[in-house]
């Protein structure tokens, strides 16, 4: 299977929706393509561990789960994002791996999918117990030892012996889960498995550096140690011996699949009479025979010995100092490719920024509208008010339905939610009234001169039954109307 697959590209959509950057660049670096995770998305990872306000635990749950898929690819890619992020990443990401009861549970991982998958399934078993020894070594000790100071007053050299005899077992526990892995140069396949190995010899280089400085603190304090302690330090040493056969073998590995000399260290070992020189500073402890050695012939042996120990030190130094330049250079080309590309940006659009600061305009559309600003102080219009009277009046009492047409000289819903009236009062249309004026003055009957008063098809219906909600200029007819019935105006007497 190669390419990301259909499930890759739905969980980190499901990511994009939910806004989960981090779950998001988790599954874009654990994809199904057989490859190591890409470098754009591990150092996103690692940025994200440099922040105060991601969520660490959050960030190392989703690589756990990333860990329960059934693919051998997914699960390989999710071991080596972590262990990236514990070696490159801030150290609050290794201090919380430790603080966990449990890491990676994949002892019985077996993926049936295909043949590969059955020899993937061993390294990662492997791969997965050395992590998880990595994490309880910075538990029990509280820091990492490939990142320790090293030299004549580094960490391992330092120490007092009593917790040097703690320590060193420590060194030699993570120092053979890592050597367990085991992998032959004709095993190193496909590019999951090579970033892998990758980051488990720049470990081993490291973490056998701290080893070897120790042992140099173990020789020069072995012949002031009491008994028992010198017991358990002659026990360290010969493991020292075996592990070193070992780390041999490792490195040739790495010289088979192509890493440059120059990034494999040289080791010296020690000479052997320094074994029996310690062998029999023990048995005269122990009050058993041994043969004369002077006071000279062992400092001499002694000497030796931290002599070929300290040159195997100054060799893993040479190679660190050789990686950190190449980093450095990496870096400082990123940033030369950064600022190039800034600049060109910035030739493209020289004359953008220098318009924009000139007017306050923008001339993105083309034109500038000229439409009359709207005044929300001017009295409207007849017109206006007239067609907006009855929707403003509908809002406020939804049954209304007017009849007649409304005069332009009564009160008007504006639109600040008041009325506007007028402080002269308008002349009456002569749509609205019909006043007879004969028979006011008594031209006519005094029985019709309040019937013909008013023209207006709602007066005659008696009050009881007028609708409640009748138009200002209906309740002005009546009052009109009431007005000259009151005044007896038409009494029927006619003027002389």
């Amino acid at each position: 299977m190669s390419g990301q697959s259909i499930t890759d590209r739905i969980t980190a959509a499901q990511h994009s929706v939910t806004g989960s950057a981090v779950s998001k660049t988790v599954c874009k670096a654990t994809t199904h393509e057989i490859m190591g995770p890409k470098k754009k998305h591990l150092d996103y990872l690692i940025q994200c561990t440099n922040e105060m306000n991601v969520n660490i635990p959050q960030l190392a749950d989703t690589l756990f789960e990333r860990t329960t898929n059934t693919s051998w690819v997914v699960v390989f890619k999710s071991l080596i994002a972590t262990h990236h992020l514990m070696v490159y990443g801030n150290e609050r990401f290794i201090q919380y791996l430790a603080s966990r009861n449990t890491l990676f549970n994949l002892s019985n991982f077996l993926d049936k999918s295909g043949l590969q998958g059955y020899d993937m399934s061993t390294f990662i078993r492997r791969y997965s117990r050395y992590l998880n020894e990595k994490a309880v070594s910075y538990r029990q000790v509280a820091f990492d030892f490939t990142k320790v100071k090293r030299g004549a007053d580094g960490v391992m050299r330092t120490m007092n012996t009593e917790k040097l005899l703690k320590t060193l077992p420590i060194v030699q526990n993570q120092m053979d889960s890592l050597l367990d892995f085991n992998v032959n140069a004709n095993e190193l396949t496909n590019g999951v498995i090579n970033a892998a190995f990758m980051l488990l010899f720049k470990d081993a280089i490291r973490l056998f550096a701290a080893y070897n400085e120790g042992i140099i603190n173990l020789l020069e304090k072995y012949f002031d140690m009491k008994k028992a302690q010198c017991k358990e330090g002659l026990d360290i040493y010969k493991k020292f011996l075996t592990r070193m056969t070992r780390i041999s073998e490792f490195l040739k590995v790495a010289e088979q699949v192509g890493i440059d000399r120059g990034d494999i260290p040289d080791l010296s070992q020690a000479p052997s009479s320094l074994l029996d020189a310690l062998e029999q500073h023990l048995a005269s402890l122990e009050g058993k025979k041994v043969k004369d050695s002077t006071a000279a012939s062992r400092a001499s042996t002694l000497s030796n010995a931290v002599s070929s120990l300290a040159n195997t030190s100054i060799s893993f130094t040479k190679v660190d100092e050789r990686e950190k330049q190449a980093a450095l250079e990496e870096e400082q080309a990123r940033l030369k490719a950064l600022k190039e590309q800034r600049l060109k940006e910035l030739s493209k659009k020289p004359s953008t920024s220098s318009t924009t600061a000139a007017s306050p305009v923008s001339t993105a559309t083309g034109s500038i509208s000229t439409a009359p600003a709207i005044d929300l102080f001017s009295t409207p219009s007849s017109t206006s008010s007239t067609s907006k009277v009855p929707s403003d009046l509908l809002d406020l009492q939804p049954a209304f339905q007017p009849s007649l047409p409304l005069p332009t000289g009564l009160p008007v819903a504006n639109s600040w939610g008041g009325f506007s009236a007028s402080p002269v009062p308008q002349p009456v249309s002569s749509m609205s009234l019909n006043v007879d004026f004969d028979s006011v003055f008594g031209n006519k009957s005094t029985a019709n001169s309040t019937d013909a008063a008013v023209a207006s098809p709602n007066q005659s219906l008696p009050p009881s039954i007028q609708q409640p909600n009748k138009l200002v200029s209906d309740d002005l007819d009546s009052s009109l109307a009431n007005l000259v019935g009151n005044l007896g105006i038409g009494n029927g007497t006619a003027k002389k």
